[in-house]
């Protein structure tokens, strides 16, 4: 580590310690030469993930849109917010952990109602009504027949 006082490339550790979030680890060193003290933050280098829509455009993923998008899905249920937070939380790990850098759009729809399918049958319907564009009522009662047979 590069001295930012005067440019020599020797330094020691003094003191190491996680940050309040648990994300980085925070490094307090001292220069060899002389002997100042500066701290640096070490994190986890974040792959961006691209989510491609149907039209084919591309977006950086928004954890906020997948969260405001179920929780609309859920409101007014016995969803909780905890609930909702582990769900987007579980999606993410899967989507991060595969080290894919584009996704669809339609398989992190998939994750959400595969996941609501077996939190609140209401919430799972109403997100695949808006997901899958249910263009009349027989689409939408066709799904809740698919929904009624798994049982």
């Amino acid at each position: 580590m590069k001295c930012p006082f005067c440019d020599y490339y020797e330094t020691k550790v003094i003191d190491s310690r996680p940050t309040d979030e648990g994300q980085a680890i925070r490094r307090r060193r001292e220069c060899v030469k002389c002997n100042k003290r500066f701290t640096t933050y070490e994190k986890i280098e974040e792959i961006p993930l691209i989510v491609v829509k149907k039209d084919g455009n591309r977006q950086t993923y928004n954890r906020n849109k997948l969260l405001n998008g179920i929780m609309k899905a859920c409101e007014k249920r016995p969803v909780s917010i905890k609930t909702i937070e582990e769900i987007v939380n579980n999606i993410e790990k899967t989507l991060y952990n595969s080290m894919e850098k584009e996704v669809t759009s339609q398989h992190i729809g998939e994750m959400v109602m595969d996941y609501l399918k077996n939190i609140d049958e209401v919430s799972y319907v109403r997100f695949a009504s808006v997901y899958r564009q249910f263009k009349d009522i027989n689409t939408f009662m066709d799904e809740l027949k698919k929904l009624l047979d798994e049982e």
